[in-house]
């Protein structure tokens, strides 16, 4: 393909330079003439001849290779996954120093000095403000980290060739092509995944990519996957293998997450978003250098901060909403424990409980504080003493084998585990994502089954999975 064309511009050229007459020579035209001769001299290879060694071409021989091209993309982006996660965890940890045990602890001591009633210290500190810590501490050192790492693997070229290697996947499915980046831009958040549809031009499949977009795991719901993962999933086997297999365990929920969006836009564009699969010209840029300063803003400030921010605007009204709900009292009992008592019959058909449900309504504006939450609503409903800090107020513990004795104590089982790893990937999209999707589709229709649909998904899978192990257990 890339001989016809440069042919077709050689003899454009030729064409061009016949009409204005051999002794006036355009600059433009000469230009052209010699990019087309030089690329000409690069590509096309003549009967009998040995071609020119040429490193890009090679490059590209073993990434777009069907032999080798999945494999290492699968490799690239689990290293990116691997150093995001791991390099986040120290940030993270001297964030969350900084906002919950140093600053946290100066506003109390500050706020009983000052006298300001209980119920406006735990609203305001107990609940605003731990909410605003925890999304800070947990969200923003991956963000950093990756957004960073995936601008770079663009800006050096190799990002449009995982475009190549899943297009036609994509193609199958009805859906871009591009699609492809904008569901791995989605593993760092979803909200930033959404706004990188616009490098679809169809709208229809821009559509589709949208909507697909929240069966990416975002940085929010890595934590939850590893933590969950390590605490039911690893402790089937001996120690020294527990790491690997629940490494496994969370990987497989983030593949079934990638043949999820095959099929939703399988079924969407069969169904409310019918159409032709677009045509395009896929354009290998030349690979090049990665350029620091601008990746470093790119990332940092068109995404990073951006997106933080959104997600601090939604995750303060569910902290509040949060204490609110463990500390109004309906009859001999708060509002929380009264919500999970009714709602917990539902949550176990499902192979989960009434503490998850209620965790993943009041934590939708951010996936990060699902787990402090859980822990605060089990802690509560239980009536432990000597774990937490009190009703409503989020907390997390230092180590997984503290957290796995609350969650058994609530009455979790393996069963329970492997249902929310599943709920976390296959739940309603956060806040933050819903909000973008209407701020790009403008329309609260699509924005609506964006919502809805992954919900839809997750009942229906963990009921299923539920009702097998009811079977085979």
């Amino acid at each position: 393909m890339k001989i016809d064309k440069t042919q077709e511009l050689l003899n454009l050229a030729s064409e061009l330079r016949w009409q204005v007459g051999e002794g006036f020579h355009d600059t433009l035209i000469e230009g052209i003439y010699a990019d087309a001769a030089d690329i000409a001299q690069k590509v096309e290879i003549k009967q009998g001849s040995v071609p020119k060694f040429s490193f890009e071409r090679q490059l590209d021989q073993i990434l777009t290779s069907k032999r080798f091209g999945f494999p290492i993309m699968i490799l690239v982006l689990s290293i990116i996954l691997w150093l995001t996660i791991q390099g986040a965890n120290y940030p993270s940890g001297l964030l969350s120093t900084l906002f919950l045990e140093i600053i946290y602890p100066f506003l109390k001591s500050l706020s009983s000095q000052v006298g300001l009633p209980w119920w406006m210290d735990g609203f305001l500190l107990d609940g605003v403000y731990l909410a605003l810590g925890w999304v800070i501490s947990v969200m923003l050192p991956p963000m950093a980290i990756f957004f960073p790492l995936f601008t770079l693997l663009e800006d050096f070229g190799y990002l449009p060739r995982v475009a190549f290697n899943l297009d036609s996947a994509f193609k199958r499915s009805g859906a871009h092509g591009k699609q492809a980046l904008t569901m791995s831009m989605g593993w760092g958040c979803n909200a930033a995944g959404v706004i990188a549809t616009r490098i679809i031009d169809s709208p229809r499949e821009r559509l589709i990519a949208i909507i697909t977009n929240n069966f990416s795991l975002c940085n929010g719901r890595w934590p939850t996957q590893i933590l969950i993962a390590t605490i039911f999933i690893g402790a089937l086997v001996p120690d020294h293998f527990s790491t690997l297999l629940s490494t496994l365990a969370v990987i497989l929920v983030a593949l079934l997450g990638v043949g999820f969006t095959f099929l939703s836009s399988w079924m969407l564009s069969r169904t409310v978003l019918k159409g032709e699969v677009s045509t395009f010209a896929l354009e290998l840029p030349p690979y090049r250098p990665p350029r620091i300063w601008s990746t470093l803003y790119t990332s940092l400030i068109d995404r990073t901060l951006i997106v933080l921010w959104r997600a601090m605007v939604f995750a303060a009204p569910a902290g509040a909403v949060i204490w609110l709900i463990s500390n109004i009292p309906i009859g001999d009992q708060s509002m929380a424990n009264q919500t999970i008592d009714w709602m917990d019959g539902f949550g176990l058909f499902f192979g989960l409980n009434g503490v998850i449900l209620l965790a993943y309504m009041v934590a939708i504006p951010a996936n990060e504080i699902v787990i402090p939450t859980i822990l605060m609503l089990t802690v509560a409903h239980l009536d432990l003493l000597g774990v937490g800090v009190g009703d409503g107020v989020m907390f997390e513990l230092d180590s997984a084998a503290q957290t796995g004795e609350i969650l058994r104590a609530g009455g979790w089982t393996l069963l329970t585990g492997i249902n929310l790893m599943l709920f976390s990937l296959l739940h309603n999209p956060c806040s933050t994502t819903i909000f973008t999707i209407y701020q790009e589709t403008k329309s609260w229709k699509w924005t609506t089954i964006a919502s809805v649909m992954p919900i839809v998904f997750g009942f229906i899978v963990t009921f299923i999975v539920a009702q097998l192990w009811g079977l085979f257990a």
